[in-house]
């Protein structure tokens, strides 16, 4: 994974900001309650939890990711932003993180993964570490590239080949992950689609 973003790293915030829709409305809709924890799984440059940091100044923000290149970009931008006092930052595997050890927290009050599933190859083990570490009444938040369905064949196409360059592989078994990891671990999930399919997003509750 580093030796994909090590050079990405430097203008990803800028280039991805035109396609990865939906981001700013999961951060709108976290409402972490007042001192409440929250993980973002697969943080890259921190782009995300800088802004929730700002919309949420009560809380207190983690995030994870398995690329120290993206790390190092990411406390970079959290420091320039003098966020270092609400943001920590560490590196890990999106499916066996272990919360205790990296953060000294033993779960989360909101946990959320923006376009991160479709490029982690256990997605579906990502999904349910992710609600593994939700606190009681915790919310698991995910948003991330839909199947396209109502947008033109055309455009489906020229999507997926150009995100395969990039070895992002958008998840159609999504919404029969969410539902198997709740069952699973006795959770509720919620589903819906965003702009015609471009974009879908998932909740799983604690």
């Amino acid at each position: 994974m580093d030796a994909v973003y090590a050079a990405q790293r430097h203008i990803y915030d800028a280039t991805r900001k035109y396609y990865l829709l939906g981001r700013d409305r999961l951060i709108d809709e976290l409402a972490p309650p007042p001192g409440g924890a929250v993980l973002e799984v697969g943080c890259g440059t921190a782009r995300n939890l800088i802004l929730a940091a700002r919309r949420w100044p009560q809380a207190r923000f983690y995030g994870v990711d398995i690329s120290e290149a993206m790390l190092e970009t990411a406390r970079a931008k959290v420091a320039k932003a003098g966020l270092s006092d609400r943001i920590a930052l560490a590196q890990g595997d999106a499916t066996a993180f272990d919360p205790q050890t990296l953060f000294g927290v033993a779960a989360f009050d909101r946990v959320f993964a923006s376009y991160t599933l479709s490029m982690i190859p256990d997605w579906v083990g990502a999904i349910a570490q992710g609600a593994r570490v939700l606190a009681p009444g915790g919310v698991l938040h995910i948003v991330d590239f839909g199947q396209q369905e109502r947008m033109p064949q055309w455009w489906r196409r020229m999507l997926f080949g150009w995100l395969d360059r990039f070895h992002v592989t958008p998840r159609r078994e999504l919404p029969v992950a969410l539902r198997h990891v709740s069952r699973e671990q006795g959770r509720e999930f919620g589903f819906e689609t965003l702009l015609r399919g471009y974009a879908w997003a998932g909740t799983i509750r604690a």
